[in-house]
C-alpha cells in the first residue's frame, strides 16, 4: 500500500532536472552543469522553465573565481573581481563589506604581519565599527587574535580556521547570485533534509520501508 502510494505522486522529470541544475548553478559546478545540459538535450528531456537555454554559464565562472579568492586567503583579488561583477554588490551590502575587509585583518595576522593589522584595523575596521555598532563585537574578536601568541589555541581560533574564509565565501557567493536576481541557496539539500525528516516521522508511526530515490524518477 506504502509504495501504491509513492508511485501515485506525480514527479514529473522536468521538475527534477531544474532542481538539480538549481543545484549546479548556486555551487558553481560549472563544467557539470554544462554537462548536464547537454545531456538533458540529447536525451530530449526538458529542463523546465529555466532551463539551460536561459544559464549565463559563464557567469558562473566569474562568480567562481571571487569564490576562490576568499578561500585561498586573496581578499583584495575577491574584491576587485566583485567589482569587475558590479560595483554595486558591496555598496548594497555594508555588512558583506565589513567581513571581507575584517577577513582582509584575519589575512594580515595569518601572516604575521602584526603592525599592519593593526594600522588596518584603525583605518578600516573601526569607521566601520562608527558607521555601525553592530560590528564592533566582531572587530572585538579580531583584535583579541593579537593579544595571544599562541593563536592556534586561543579563544577566537576559529577565526583562523578553513571554515571561517568558507562562511566569507559563502556570503559573498550568496550577494552576487542576489544581484544576478538568482535565488542564493539551492533548493536540493533543504528537500533532502525535509525528506529525511518525513521519514523518520512516518517511522516513529510504524514500520514503513526506507525511499529510494531511484524509484521515483520516471524510466
Amino acid at each position: 500500500r506504502w509504495e501504491a502510494h509513492l508511485a501515485a505522486v506525480p514527479l514529473p522529470r522536468a521538475d527534477m532536472n531544474r532542481i538539480v541544475m538549481d543545484y549546479l548553478v548556486i555551487e558553481g559546478y560549472k563544467d557539470a552543469a554544462v554537462q548536464f545540459a547537454a545531456e538533458c538535450r540529447e536525451e530530449g528531456l526538458e529542463m523546465g522553465e529555466g532551463g539551460p537555454g536561459k544559464i549565463d554559464f559563464e557567469s558562473i565562472t566569474e562568480r567562481m573565481h571571487t569564490r576562490m579568492a576568499v578561500q585561498r586567503g586573496d581578499i583584495k583579488q575577491a574584491i576587485e573581481k566583485t567589482n569587475d561583477i558590479n560595483p554595486t554588490i558591496l555598496d548594497e551590502n555594508p555588512q558583506l563589506y565589513f567581513h571581507l575587509q575584517q577577513q582582509k585583518m584575519i589575512e594580515m595576522i595569518r601572516a604575521g604581519d602584526i603592525e599592519r593589522a593593526i594600522v588596518f584595523a584603525q583605518q578600516e575596521l573601526a569607521r566601520c565599527g562608527e558607521e555601525n555598532p553592530a560590528f564592533l563585537e566582531e572587530l572585538e574578536r579580531t583584535m583579541a587574535l593579537i593579544a595571544f601568541e599562541d593563536q592556534a589555541n586561543c579563544p577566537v581560533a576559529d577565526l583562523l580556521g578553513p571554515a571561517q574564509r568558507q562562511m566569507i565565501a559563502s556570503e559573498l557567493n550568496a550577494a552576487i547570485l542576489t544581484n544576478q536576481c538568482r535565488e542564493k541557496d539551492p533548493k536540493l539539500p533543504g528537500l533532502l533534509k525535509l525528506m529525511a525528516w518525513c521519514e523518520t516521522q512516518l517511522m516513529k508511526k510504524g514500520q514503513l520501508p526506507r525511499v529510494d530515490l531511484n524509484d521515483l524518477l520516471p524510466e
